[in-house]
């Protein structure tokens, strides 16, 4: 089975995505990677680094057939909800219905958000129940109310099982020093550093904290219930500030406690109510305060950040890398300008004639750097140009006068900013080009992936078809067998049919009675050790009870004696025709897997035996002798020829009767014989037109009884064929 979480690199999803693997789940995982960490995810999966709100995720579940969405991506800081709404609603609401929508789109069966203890708000009575009043105080309150709106109305609107759970304070391993419940880890950050804790307040404000293990435990848990609606999430347990530092005292001398002013906004007690859920889910918290604090202790122990080493490291030769990319361009400028002015002033300029190298430098700075440079260079160059004139002996006023000062100076300035703007266009359009192209590279890769991933995946199954014994090939070879149009044919071939699939060694196959109260034998597999009765009374077996009922497969899960594993109807026409019943099946294969197989094949036989049955229907006057029960002589040669064939392959037995019915018309001897007939039994006609009965599932033991009943209303008959 595969299941998606959203937020999967994040504190609790990488705990539901470890609790997912472990369960025996192919983990997908999309995360934009913002807060979560890869390293938090140890197993093997799928990921895609993307926002939840992103119309690429179409793609990812296009590609996957999931059966659970567990949705934990989001922005969780509160603070950040006040100062950025938008970004707030973007994430909570607008990629919860995305993942809602593609979720309906694509048949996922279960759909598993995280909603928050923040859609309450302020609440003076604690616990808090499901049903008190939701009146969040915060943007991001209020985008988890928003959400739980649009789950629970996907579910009415669409029918897709949705069910949200409002978190108290989780804490736990991998958790940072942010979102809600943050105190722990800032606490754990700062005892490990040897620094004093710090706390708002007096210390005596509660919270409802349940370690991220429960929390865990009961998202995986709801994914195969019937659960759907709101829920706490919760240990029901005030506990406040000062008995965490109390116990995390016990891990490691503390510091001296700093207490602080109490922050605006902070609540004094908080508590979640956890009836609901511990009642409809059959849950409870596994982890003290203690016992959380410790396991968070030893892992915060094992694993100390090195966040702010590696930064200080990192940062250094990346800032002066930085420094100098920004000051190199002016750097270069100043080169080639002091160039520029040796070549002009120096007796090298002599060299040149009338070349203005000042044209020259504007043109390569612009050309190099853009319009910014260009326009210094215009700059210098126009100030050496002044100071030329002025050491030639001119006066400063005198040049405000020359046009052709003017002239010189307006074609600095029209070749720095034409060369400058031209550039600084290209340069625009170039990165213009290199971002779509980078977008287009990313669609491609990330469609490239997928495609990568189905192929994946569709070798891999192919290769599990050539190689299981279960396979589709195998059903679809064998139930080649039931390709016949005689209902004889068919149950006997059903018999084979099922043991080969299920490899099971007892089969039984039993037809409907006209009444549905009685159930006939016939067909059943020739090792079959407990040998099943030739009749059954429906109301006599509380599982044929529920399988004629209910119409549905039983499974006797409590492995009850006297009762087959499996056992499931075979229709015609929406009515159940027979009944197909397993047993001796090894405790290895009593699983979901071969529970799904069994029915497969199961409808297999219906759709086959339906057939046969519409033939029979259609061709019923040209089988029976007019106006008599009795089968044409071909006929009945094909039904005799399928219960020989049943007596070969699983020694079903039956008996041929003959009778002489040449002084008693066919339609008085039919009427009288079918009258003692079961439903599987036959009458026919031979070569010489002798009265054949064909008795199914009728042993020589039983051939004197038989004979006296037939006697008994003047029907002379004898044994001319067993099979017994």
């Amino acid at each position: 089975m595969k299941v998606l979480i959203t937020g999967g690199y994040g504190f609790i999803g990488s705990h539901v995505a470890d609790r997912f693997q472990k369960e025996g789940y192919d983990v997908f995982i999309i995360d934009n990677m913002s807060s979560g960490r890869k390293e938090n995810i140890s197993f093997k999966h799928k990921s895609y680094a993307l926002d939840v709100e992103n119309s690429k995720c179409e793609e990812v579940f296009r590609a996957n057939k999931f059966d659970v969405i567990i949705h934990l991506a989001a922005q969780v800081s509160v603070t950040a909800s006040i100062s950025n709404p938008r970004l707030d609603s973007e994430s909570n609401v607008l990629g919860l219905v995305n993942m809602l929508n593609l979720s309906k789109k694509y048949n996922v069966k279960k759909f598993i958000y995280a909603s928050s203890a923040a859609v309450y708000g302020m609440k003076a009575e604690l616990p808090i129940v499901e049903s008190a009043d939701c009146s969040p105080i915060s943007p991001y309150g209020i985008s988890k109310w928003v959400g739980e709106s649009y789950s629970q109305k996907w579910q009415q609107l669409y029918g897709l099982e949705t069910i949200g759970f409002r978190f108290s304070n989780v804490y736990g391993p991998r958790q940072d020093a942010l979102g809600e419940g943050g105190v722990i880890s800032i606490f754990m950050n700062r005892l490990l550093n040897e620094q004093s804790l710090i706390i708002h307040g007096d210390g005596n404000q509660t919270r409802d904290f349940i370690y991220v293990e429960d929390v865990a435990d009961a998202i995986y848990r709801s994914s195969y219930s019937q659960l759907c609606g709101v829920y706490n999430l919760s240990t029901n347990t005030e506990c406040t500030v000062n008995e965490v530092v109390e116990v995390m005292g016990t891990f490691q001398q503390l510091k001296p406690i700093a207490f602080s002013d109490k922050r605006s906004g902070d609540i004094d007690r908080s508590s979640l109510s956890n009836e609901k859920i511990k009642r409809d889910l059959d849950w409870s918290p596994m982890y003290s305060i203690e016992e959380g604090l410790k396991r968070t202790y030893a892992y915060f122990s094992t694993h100390r950040s090195q966040q702010e080493s590696a930064a200080a490291t990192s940062n250094g030769p990346s800032t002066l890398r930085l420094a100098l990319r920004r000051v190199m361009p002016y750097g270069e400028n100043m080169l080639a300008f002091a160039l520029t002015a040796w070549l002009t002033i120096g007796q090298q300029y002599a060299s040149y004639g009338v070349i203005d190298i000042k044209l020259f430098y504007i043109t390569i700075m612009g050309i190099l750097y853009g319009n910014r440079q260009s326009i210094l260079a215009v700059i210098m160059s126009i100030g050496l140009f002044v100071y030329q004139k002025l050491d030639d002996g001119r006066e400063f006023i005198s040049l405000l006068y020359d046009t052709d000062v003017f002239f010189q100076i307006a074609i600095y300035l029209f070749i720095g900013l034409v060369v400058g703007y031209s550039i600084e266009r290209k340069n625009a359009q170039i990165q213009d080009n290199e971002q779509k192209n980078e977008e287009l590279e990313s669609k491609y890769d990330f469609l490239s992936s997928v495609y990568q991933e189905v192929r994946e995946v569709k070798d891999e199954l192919q290769l599990r078809i050539l190689n299981s014994g279960d396979s589709y090939g195998k059903i679809y070879s064998i139930t080649k067998e039931l390709e016949s149009l005689e209902p004889e044919n068919i149950f006997t071939s059903t018999v084979h049919v099922v043991k080969s699939v299920m490899s099971v060694p007892n089969v039984s196959i039993y037809t409907v009675s006209r009444s549905g109260s009685y159930l006939r034998l016939v067909a059943q597999s020739s090792n079959n050790t407990n040998q099943m009765a030739k009749s059954l009374k429906v109301d006599e077996h509380p599982y044929l009870t529920l399988v004629m009922s209910e119409g549905k497969m039983y499974v006797n899960k409590q492995l009850a004696e006297g009762i087959p594993l499996m056992c499931a109807p075979i229709y015609y026409r929406n009515e159940i025709a027979a009944v197909v019943a397993i047993d001796g099946l090894s405790f290895e294969k009593f699983s979901l897997y071969h529970q799904n197989l069994f029915k497969i094949t199961v409808d297999l036989v219906s759709s086959a035996l339906s057939k046969a049955f519409a033939y029979i229907e259609a061709t019923e006057g040209q089988r029976y002798v007019d106006g008599t029960p009795i089968l044409q002589r071909e006929a009945f040669e094909t039904v005799l020829s399928s219960k020989k064939q049943a007596w070969e392959k699983n020694q079903t037995p039956y008996l041929l009767l003959k009778g002489n019915a040449r002084n008693i018309s066919l339609e008085e001897i039919g009427n009288k014989i079918s009258n003692m007939l079961r439903e599987t039994d036959y009458t026919g006609l031979d070569i010489d037109q002798n009265i054949m009965v064909l008795l199914s599932n009728t042993n020589k033991e039983d051939a004197s009884h038989v004979l006296g009943r037939f006697a008994q209303r003047g029907i002379t008959l004898s044994v001319v064929q067993e099979g017994i």
